[in-house]
């Protein structure tokens, strides 16, 4: 059949728009050949049947050029990858076509072929599979065919290993791949070498251990580079795959070989060994030995200055560069290889060459594995505190980028060890790395990158104390909140600024920060601050619960209503719906009236076209608010709101509880001043008491002795008999006089002894002579030593009587001091008492308060009731009036009526009448003058 006449066919029975294809599959130029096969998908979708029997005929890609094929070979691969058709319906249409061009030999045209084929392989059955590209496989691996089919034979068989079990891969596939391995071209044997992971997962540890292994042992002493590299990246993959002997054995040697290899030898080698290091390390940290485990160490810090060393070395910078960045990917792992413990010592030099590398692509590398560092070192996080601020003050906005995406974890490790003395002494320098980093990104042009580093600061309010952020951190939130012009980097601001209001643990703090809200903002002079006041309520009613954002953002949000600005009013309209679902009845009752008396003054008042229209169509909106709203979604935000406002009463009680400690310092300070001061005054005490006691016993031991010598010298005394009566009386009055106490004791006694003397020695004067002379001197000086004592023991009594009266002030003082403590207690409890009452008395006032607010509620219902009542008596008043009214009018009718009849009657009666009507008219009058002379 010709072409006209195939085509007269197809208008007969298919649509214009396939007919049209057709004729241009046929006649058309190649370009737009390529295009009807471009457009392939779209036509699949609407008839895929006829679209593979007669769009896509064998015969339109047998000779076609290679810019035909490559749109051919990408429309089949999106018909695969999309699922546009069931693939089992036309698997003879697919693979026949994919199998006949994957030998093109154009290069790139069969690898598109080869990467739709091995789409295709995915979705095939397996007897599909077997028998449509098994058998053919078979026969492209043989050394006779060409490069590109052997190549096509290895990526083919390890897609298809996947698919059929181990017996049957160890049976069919195993011996291809090995004759594949021992290829004679290195492309051939590397291709192989890197199908060998999935074939080693299709046939099992066992299979993998003694056929697998081998092989590749062989393949990575290859003389060809890039066979050895692809040995030795399958050997790292299938490290999990194998026990500790084949580790031990055939891994441990392979590495410590590749490390021994110089940079300049093999680049690509030490390259992907830089990329694999880490993994390496934690697989072989078990089957090494310590002096094994130094070597990696040391070959992992040489890698980390690849490249630096600019004498004697010619090697390339990109590919240092890729060596250095892995290192700094590997960073985690070797972290934990070395142990946290001797991070200093080995891993920190080279950490802290990547930080400061002079390339950005090594920083930022290291920047963005820096977080995970921080949290392995744990307590030791100190010792990267000179790095992390430079990276935070790096020249390059890229490092920044990459360390804001982990900024919270990061922040987070370092500030939840501020325990630490060398870091509390760094902390300044972090708060202003950290103020200097967000002013670098502000002055840029990178607002995206700006967002991201208000939104990862949000989670300072959880790290820093509230007042440090207030003081820092809120004032610059606030300055890009009002003069920043970007509107995303607003509104991050506005949630930023919201977060930090909302864990704020002062309240005079979150006083200040809302009025300056309200102030700035809300009532700002510029329209732009009103129209950012509300962004903020937008923002707040996501961060904070409905009871706090109705508190303190509702009432100026609704006042603005009253801007002089439409685009202010505008905003509002769209946000009312917003806020009326913030409100829950019975309880904002009241806002909820005044939300209704806002829009009805929208309603009303409002001249702005475009206010206008958005005020209906927000009016419909709040009319369908609580209709549309599913139950669920409405229980789900009750309950985040309820968490929300208990995470705020938490706030709130963690506030009181600071502030009671706070209080508990300064009352345990003065109690242990105290307690000094009375331990101080204690000591006094007992060192008084012990010096009263010792006078005590001084005093008592003086006062026997006196004793003794008094009696020796009244033996002596009473020997003369003239003077008995004298003498008689005289031990009397020394008794009286040593029982005595006081204060003038002492005087005392020393008056008396005088007198006593005196008294003696006039009696021996007056004695008899034969009184020995002896006796007489012996007696006066054992006066003179008892007068003596006795001035003594009056001293001794007379200081014991001082430290008596310290004693008692001493006493008195403690007994004042404990008197003080009492009272100061009784202070306290009364305080707390006082406070107690207070919050009864408040909570009290509140109720008064709310009951207050109920009887001016009733009483205005009473007033609108008693209102009601007048209209109603009014009105029936006004219905009795009518009603009268209407009977007047009908006693009007029927008078008017009468009259009418009357004037017919004299119209026909005529004048005759006359005289009968006067006789008439008489006998009335009489009889009513008659009637009324009764009456």
């Amino acid at each position: 059949m010709s072409v006209v006449q195939s085509l007269r066919v197809s208008f007969e029975v298919f649509s214009p728009e396939i007919c049209l294809l057709l004729y241009l599959l046929s006649v058309g130029q190649e370009v737009q050949r390529a295009s009807v096969i471009s457009n392939l998908p779209s036509l699949v979708r609407q008839n895929p049947a006829e679209t593979f029997r007669r769009v896509v005929p064998k015969e339109v890609l047998n000779g076609a050029g290679a810019e035909i094929q490559l749109a051919a070979a990408g429309s089949f691969l999106t018909i695969l990858q999309d699922d546009i058709i069931l693939i089992h319906t036309h698997t003879y249409s697919i693979l026949k076509t994919v199998l006949l061009h994957l030998n093109h030999r154009d290069t790139v045209v069969s690898n598109a072929w080869l990467e739709t084929l091995l789409s295709a392989i995915n979705a095939l059955p397996k007897e599909t599979i077997k028998q449509e590209v098994l058998n053919p496989l078979l026969y492209q691996s043989q050394l006779s065919h060409s490069l590109q089919a052997r190549l096509a034979s290895c990526r083919i068989l390890g897609k298809v290993a996947c698919k059929f079990d181990s017996q049957i891969v160890k049976k069919e596939l195993l011996p291809l791949v090995r004759s594949l391995c021992q290829d004679v071209e290195f492309e051939v044997r590397s291709c192989m070498c890197r199908q060998l992971e999935s074939i080693a997962r299709a046939t099992g540890v066992d299979d993998t251990r003694t056929e697998l292994l081998p092989e590749l042992v062989e393949l990575a002493d290859d003389e060809e580079s890039s066979v050895r590299l692809a040995a030795f990246d399958t050997i790292i993959n299938l490290m999990e795959m194998m026990d500790g002997d084949d580790r031990l054995h055939v891994v441990v040697p392979l590495v410590m070989s590749v490390c021994e290899v110089s940079s300049q030898a093999d680049e690509a080698l030490l390259a992907s060994l830089s990329f694999q290091f880490g993994k390496l390390c934690s697989g072989l940290a078990g089957s090494l030995s310590d002096e094994q485990k130094s070597r990696l160490l040391q070959k992992f810090k040489v890698l980390c200055v690849s490249g630096l060393q600019t004498e004697g070395n010619q090697t390339d910078g990109t590919e240092s560069a890729l060596i250095r960045c892995n290192c700094c990917y590997n960073l985690p792992a070797m972290v934990v290889f070395s142990e946290s413990t001797h991070f200093l010592a080995e891993i920190y030099p080279s950490f802290s060459s990547l930080c400061c590398d002079p390339e950005v692509s090594v920083r930022r590398s290291a920047a963005a594995s820096f977080h995970q560092v921080v949290k392995l070192l744990g307590s030791n996080v100190h010792l990267v505190h000179k790095e992390f601020l430079a990276l935070l003050q790096d020249d390059a906005l890229e490092v920044l980028d990459a360390l804001m995406n982990h900024l919270e974890d990061t922040l987070e490790a370092v500030l939840s060890r501020g325990e630490n003395l060398t870091l509390d002494n760094k902390f300044p320098e972090l708060l202003s790395a950290l103020l200097l980093a967000e002013q670098k990104v502000g002055c840029s042009l990178r607002w995206r990158l700006h967002e991201k580093l208000l939104q990862r600061y949000s989670c300072l309010a959880r790290l820093l104390p509230g007042e440090l952020l207030h003081q820092s951190f809120s004032p610059r939130i606030f300055i890009i909140l009002t003069t920043n012009k970007v509107l995303p980097v607003q509104k991050e601001a506005a949630r930023t600024f919201c977060t930090f209001l909302r864990y704020n643990r002062k309240q005079e703090q979150r006083q200040e920060m809302m009025e300056r809200l309200i102030q700035d903002l809300a009532q700002g002079r510029s329209y732009w601050n009103r129209l950012r006041f509300l962004d903020v309520c937008e923002t707040a009613t996501e961060v904070f619960s409905r009871k706090y954002f109705n508190k303190h953002f509702l009432i100026p949000a609704l006042e603005l209503v009253h801007d002089p600005v439409a685009n202010v009013r505008y905003k509002l309209c769209q946000l009312l719906p917003r806020l009326r679902s913030s409100l829950r009845l019975p309880a904002d009752k009241q806002l909820l009236q005044q939300l209704d008396f806002c829009v009805q003054k929208l309603l009303c008042r409002e001249k702005d076209k475009d206010v206008v229209a958005t005020i209906r169509k927000t009016v419909l909106e709040l009319d369908k608010l609580d209709l549309t709203e599913p139950f669920h979604k409405r229980q789900e935000r009750d309950l985040l709101d309820q968490k929300k406002e208990k995470e705020e009463t938490l706030l709130l009680e963690m506030e009181q509880l600071e502030r009671q400690q706070t209080e508990g310092k300064l009352n345990s300070e003065k109690h242990t001043e105290r307690k000094r001061r009375d331990s101080k005054t204690s000591l006094s005490a007992t060192k008084s008491m012990s010096v009263s006691s010792s006078g005590a016993t001084l005093s008592s031991s003086g006062k026997e002795m006196r004793k003794a010598k008094l009696s020796r010298s009244r033996s002596l005394s009473s020997q003369p008999t003239t003077s008995k009566s004298t003498n008689s009386d005289r031990p009397l009055k020394l008794k009286e006089l040593s029982g005595t106490s006081g204060p003038g004791k002492s005087s005392m006694i020393s008056s008396k002894d005088d007198s006593l003397r005196t008294a003696h020695f006039t009696m021996a004067t007056q004695s008899t002579p034969s009184m020995p002379v002896l006796i007489r001197s012996n007696t006066t000086s054992l006066l003179d030593r008892a007068s003596t004592l006795d001035h003594r023991s009056s001293t001794m009594e007379h200081k014991t009587s001082t430290l008596d009266q310290r004693d008692h002030r001493t006493i008195t003082l403690d007994h004042r001091t404990s008197n003080m403590d009492h009272r100061n207690n009784m202070m306290e409890q009364r305080t707390g008492t006082m406070d107690h009452r207070t919050s009864t008395l408040d909570h009290r006032t509140s109720t008064l308060d709310q009951r207050d607010h109920r009887t001016s509620t009733l009483d205005q219902r009473d007033l609108r009731t008693s209102t009601l009542d007048q209209r109603d008596l009014r009105t029936n008043t006004l219905d009795h009036r009518d009603h009268r009214t209407s009977t007047l009018d009908q006693r009007d009718h029927r008078t008017s009526t009468l009259d009418q009849r009357s004037k017919t009657m004299d119209r026909g009666c005529g004048v005759k009448d006359n005289p009968s009507r006067k006789l008439s008219i008489n006998r009335k009058s009489n009889s009513f003058s008659v009637q009324s002379g009764r009456d």
